[in-house]
């Protein structure tokens, strides 16, 4: 892998991530961290998302490792799957955690709009991290998600949306997860060299 100092792209998803939001505490915590900042996080708009993913990518430096979680990680696959290859490319691996099922029957009117879920597989290294107890997708649908986009998929017991909410303020265990994927894209890398 380059020697070049990885930067870190943050996905919040609906509504934000707060500051005591684990993506927020990672955000402060990480070397050359920052977030897709979005204009409307109440209300948010598929295309629009996707062209604030698209802008960051653009202005970032590179390499870039993307950290997204909830609908973040819906705005990560529908950017991947029409990005064009010299944005793909500044991408290293991508975290993909709680992702939101926007194809569930209970699904928030508010996130309805990015359905369909893109099936592309993703051009980079990806980990995705699920729960077995999680609202907003099922240890079913997270794994089928994994499955689409070609991500490593972990499981875990009674985690639910992996926010506030569920206990997952500084979310420490989480930097293992980051480390099990910088670790992939180390060994991709290699395979390439």
């Amino acid at each position: 892998m380059s020697r070049q100092t990885t930067h870190y792209l943050i996905l919040p998803g609906w509504q934000g991530s707060p500051d005591e939001h684990w993506q927020s505490h990672w955000q402060r915590s990480l070397p050359n961290a920052s977030r897709v900042e979005q204009a409307d996080w109440l209300w948010p708009d598929a295309e629009r998302w996707v062209a604030a993913l698209e802008q960051r990518v653009a202005t970032a430096p590179a390499p870039l490792i993307l950290v997204a979680h909830s609908l973040g990680c819906i705005t990560l696959a529908r950017w991947a799957a029409q990005a064009s290859a010299s944005a793909l490319d500044k991408v290293r691996g991508a975290l993909l955690v709680a992702p939101a099922d926007v194809e569930r029957a209970n699904c928030p009117e508010a996130l309805r709009g990015f359905a369909p879920i893109p099936r592309d597989g993703l051009p980079f290294p990806s980990l995705l991290v699920g729960s077995d107890n999680d609202p907003a997708a099922s240890a079913e649908r997270a794994s089928q998600m994994a499955r689409d986009w070609g991500a490593e998929a972990l499981i875990l017991p009674g985690a639910g949306h992996i926010n506030v909410a569920s206990g997952h303020c500084r979310w420490e265990q989480g930097f293992a997860y980051l480390y099990r994927l910088q670790q992939q894209i180390e060994q991709h890398a290699r395979r390439r060299a």
